[in-house]
């Protein structure tokens, strides 16, 4: 760990189309190999989906109200005490349950084989916003392992 100063966190500047941070984390999670226009073209398609399939809704309200469904407030860090290894629960930072929410989001669409990346995007968010799918499983399972450790609490640091 460095002794001189902290490291500044840079901002994520907003998305072209929505002017919205959120759309352009979301690009950035699912860009691979630095090929962000296709990130895009894969985002932007899976809000058009999520348009036909609910033509009066707002794509980003979706987006917003799936990612709160699905930002976990606990979870469990690994804690070395006298030889043995304990799971700690500790609440997650902010900036952490948004890229864990993303993520989950991604990578299970990532995970929906034989349909297009679109598609499979669309439908997680949709399952997220309703309060089902992967992503919401994933962050019950996270809160029922934090619950589980609660009593090594007192080790954190």
């Amino acid at each position: 760990m460095s002794r001189r100063r902290q490291a500044v966190k840079r901002g994520v500047s907003e998305d072209a189309k929505f002017h919205s941070t959120l759309v352009s984390r979301l690009v950035n999670v699912v860009m691979q190999c630095g090929k962000k226009s296709v990130a895009q073209r894969i985002v932007y398609g899976t809000f058009d989906r999520i348009v036909e399939k609910n033509p009066n809704a707002n794509p980003l309200e979706i987006l917003q109200r799936a990612v709160d469904n699905a930002k976990p407030r606990l979870e469990v860090k690994a804690r070395r005490v006298g030889g043995a290894t304990y799971q700690v629960p500790v609440e997650a930072a902010p900036d952490r349950q948004l890229a864990l929410a993303l993520r989950w989001l991604v990578d299970f669409a990532d995970a929906r084989k034989g349909i297009a990346m679109k598609e499979a995007l669309a439908a997680e968010i949709m399952d997220a916003y309703q309060g089902q799918g992967n992503a919401i499983r994933k962050r019950d399972e996270v809160h029922k392992m934090a619950q589980a450790n609660k009593a090594f609490a007192h080790f954190r640091w």
